[in-house]
């Protein structure tokens, strides 16, 4: 296919397709490779890294975390996530995802997934809620099976900024115009999602992709804040560091409702290496310890946020540091904990070797995390339905992104890919009354690219919608900025460590702070427009700057809207230090005419009808 150059050498790639899914991680890979095995739909995964080694499973995984045994029903499962999340939570949501998350597993076994058995055959598991696994091709086994779909087109080293957004109003239907409709939940339904833009992050190609139906399967948000190893250890944190809230963001910039974002994730990890606690206290049963031997979880309690909240009072009141009690475990319990950790996070292991000490003769230091906002921990993200379809038209969000359902992990993901797409699937076959049948070639679903220059205004608003082509093209020819992009970021970052409730300030926020926070996110925002970009990795930095800009804006206005203290450090508000039930509800946004509006919903119980609004 013949690409034409433009002046300052930079082509754009035009797309059709009948769906595109954004991110090519657990979600979106099982979306897209259920949607190629049940239908002939030509889906276009468009992914920033790679999806062999991207997102969260990156690395690999030693364990599902969402995986029902021992007699247990998918209710009891919601019941233990509603408990964690001091019930702001989506039943119907989470049910929906219990009921699937065994079926997920047995489908990635079939698939060549190893999931341990003991000697009568069974899963090995730890407690009711996980299993064992050696997860570390899970991801290159997902990528596989996408590739294997004739009519999937996978994108690597693409990264989408915005939505594509249609109005009613703009185009006509029969020949008239349809007039914008406010539902009974207040969101305005005028248009829909009509695709995305983005740019290539190896080469110098913008991308224009049209669709039929979006899937927005990105992950969460990390980097918001100061993290616990800056400067050149930066990127050793919990959350992946390319994670940076861009499904979030291209959402809320196109007026999608988001819900939840305030109940940011904090994660108890070891010192240093930031590796998880959990194999180690599920593993060998390790008790949370202060440094005068005492042990203080009985103290706080054990859901995910008071075990966070207990290392941080004992640190506060000084008796920190604090410690997982793995001294005098077996020679056996250490060498599995080798093993488990070389499956997901091998500088655990590393540690232990270099310094002589592995975890049988020394106590392994704890300590809680910067905070992030994921909605496959906690329940910030998307406002869904049970089918996930967003609120606005033709988009629909599945994994990290979608809010509501927190304790969803790996499999949870899955099962919300999966029924992300069976709805995308039914909507389609709803609108066209027939499925085609079709697969990518090397030409199908590509139209030729325009030439990016100001002088073919005609070719402009087909291509550019809103100019967003030329705000890429615009941080090549801008101006010097006094700050670079690190240097923006780390500003970011401290002002959101300081006054929105980073490590700082032990994870305390109050109502001033977050004034103050606001007001220098936003000068963040201008600035952002005016960096500099000498080559594509530096536009690429840009924006995902932009994104976390962005989502430091929706999630500090979710943090004041919620006047109390429902879960220790990962909402810790000094000015309402209390629980308020009158807060017993979802804190909601939508960005209109510039401003984040905050809605308030009532709690959704036990029916999974009750919010399908279509």
């Amino acid at each position: 296919m013949s690409e034409k150059k433009t002046s300052e050498d930079f082509t754009i790639e035009k797309i059709d397709t009948d769906i595109l899914v954004i991110g090519g991680g657990t979600a979106g890979c099982y979306a897209a490779e259920y949607i190629g095995e049940n239908s002939g739909y030509r889906v276009v995964v468009a992914e920033k890294a790679d999806i062999k080694r991207s997102g969260c499973l990156a690395a690999g995984v030693n364990a599902l975390n969402a995986y029902i045994s021992g007699g247990h029903t998918p209710k009891d499962y919601v019941e233990y996530a509603r408990k964690d999340a001091e019930g702001i939570v989506r039943d119907d949501l989470l049910l929906t995802i219990a009921e699937k998350v065994n079926a997920v597993t047995r489908d990635l076994e079939k698939k060549g997934l190893v999931i341990l058995k003991d000697r009568d055959g069974n899963h090995v598991t730890r407690g009711w809620r996980n299993v064992k696994i050696n997860g570390e091709n899970i991801k290159p086994l997902l990528a596989e099976n996408v590739y294997s779909q004739k009519n999937v087109r996978v994108i690597n080293h693409i990264n989408i900024t915005d939505l594509k957004y249609q109005k009613k109003d703009q185009s006509s239907h029969g020949g008239q115009k349809a007039k914008a409709s406010e539902d009974k939940s207040g969101d305005l339904r005028n248009g829909k999602i009509t695709g995305a833009f983005g740019f290539s992050i190896r080469e110098r190609k913008f991308y224009e992709i049209n669709a039929r139906a979006v899937l927005v399967a990105t992950g969460g948000a990390a980097g918001l804040y100061r993290p616990n190893n800056p400067g050149f250890s930066r990127h050793k944190m919990w959350y992946p560091p390319f994670n940076t809230g861009a499904g979030y963001a291209m959402g809320i910039r196109a007026g999608a409702e988001m819900t939840t974002l305030e109940n940011r994730f904090v994660a108890l990890r070891c010192k240093d290496t930031i590796a998880p606690t959990g194999t180690i206290a599920q593993g060998v049963g390790a008790k949370q310890l202060n440094s005068k031997g005492e042990i203080y979880e009985t103290k706080y309690g054990i859901t995910t946020p008071e075990r966070i909240y207990g290392t941080v009072e004992e640190k506060r009141a000084g008796r920190g540091p604090c410690y997982l009690k793995t001294e005098g475990i077996s020679k056996e319990a250490e060498e599995d904990l080798y093993k488990a950790y070389l499956n997901m996070a091998p500088s655990q292991t590393l540690k232990w070797i270099e310094s002589g000490k592995g975890p049988s003769e020394e106590n392994v230091e704890i300590e809680g995390t910067e905070p992030y906002v994921v909605g496959g921990h906690t329940a910030g993200g998307y406002w869904v339905d049970t089918e996930r379809r967003t609120t606005l038209n033709g988009l629909y969000a599945a994994g990290d992104v979608a809010g509501g359902a927190p304790q969803k992990y790996v499999t949870g993901a899955l099962a919300e890919g999966e029924i992300a797409a069976k709805t995308i699937i039914a909507d389609l076959d709803k609108n066209t009354g027939s499925r085609p049948v079709g697969e990518f070639t090397e030409d199908t679903g590509i139209r030729s690219n325009g030439d990016l220059t100001e002088t073919e205004n005609s070719s402009v608003p087909e291509i550019a919608d809103g100019d967003v082509f030329f705000k890429y093209k615009k941080h090549f020819t801008e101006a010097e900025t006094p700050l670079t992009c690190e240097q923006a970021e780390e500003a970011m970052q401290k002002i959101m460590d300081e006054y929105a409730g980073g490590i700082a300030t032990d994870y305390r926020y109050n109502e001033t702070g977050l004034d103050i926070a606001s007001t220098r996110i936003a000068d963040l925002v201008k600035l952002s427009d005016t960096l500099k970009a000498d080559d594509i990795y530096d536009l690429l930095k840009i924006y995902e700057l932009k994104d976390r800009l962005t989502v430091c804006l929706a999630l500090i206005a979710h943090m004041k809207a919620r006047k109390e203290t429902r879960w220790h450090i990962f909402g810790e508000n000094a000015d309402h230090p209390e629980k308020d039930e009158k807060y017993s509800c979802y804190v909601n946004s939508v960005l209109r005419d510039g401003k984040i509006q905050v809605l308030y919903r009532s709690l959704v119980k036990d029916t999974p009808e009750s919010l399908n609004r279509r």
